[in-house]
């Protein structure tokens, strides 16, 4: 099964990778998270991040919006179009993925391989949340990095067909620094991925009593 013709029509048309900021998105943050301000990414213990996520193959293209929230237990990403209509839901953790999409629920074990399996090209999900915050994992590769000590670009080193991934802009977001825009190639997947929002959240304090 391959749904890449229903994301292409359903998302937003790439064209020169126009981005816009999202507005009137109305996510769901558990009512256990709060907004907090960090010095650093790492210090977060859950963020979220609306963007814009850009995905060019040899034979499709595309651009949506996208909403991550992370936490040390779960991932829950989605794709919407400019209107606010949810292309796709990807929801994940210790017990599992289960995944939305054209009305109909499918379940993995294995995130990134529903994801394949159900739309013909992968994301790396597991590996992102550190990159969309500018950090690598210990078995990537880092090719370059800034004066700031900052990755400039860095390659997977875990599978047999690695991924590569520039951080092109930074900003400040939450107080801490982040890529604002990242770019990933592997084979003929490319993938570019713009923060236009990103938050910093930490466990709501308990005020009973």
């Amino acid at each position: 099964m391959n749904n890449l013709n229903y994301f292409t029509k359903m998302a937003v048309p790439l064209v020169g990778f126009t981005l816009l900021t999202l507005t009137g998105c109305a996510n769901r943050v558990p009512i256990n998270l709060s907004a907090t301000d960090v010095t650093h990414v790492n210090q977060a213990s859950a963020w979220e991040m609306q963007g814009k996520l850009a995905v060019r193959t040899s034979d499709d293209k595309f651009s949506t919006n996208l909403y991550w929230l992370h936490t040390q237990a779960s991932n829950e990403l989605r794709l919407t179009t400019m209107l606010g209509t949810t292309v796709m839901s990807l929801t994940s953790d210790s017990t599992g993925s289960t995944l939305e999409l054209d009305g109909k629920t499918y379940h993995d074990a294995d995130a990134e391989r529903l994801l394949k399996r159900l739309t013909g090209w992968s994301i790396p999900v597991a590996t992102l949340p550190l990159w969309i915050t500018g950090q690598i994992s210990p078995s990537d590769e880092l090719l370059s990095q800034d004066e700031q000590l900052r990755p400039i670009s860095a390659r997977s080193t875990n599978s047999p067909s690695p991924w590569q991934v520039t951080f092109n802009s930074w900003q400040v977001q939450s107080g801490a620094q982040l890529p604002r825009l990242l770019q990933l190639s592997r084979d003929d997947v490319r993938l570019k991925i713009q923060i236009n929002q990103w938050q910093a959240l930490a466990p709501t304090p308990n005020n009973a009593g």
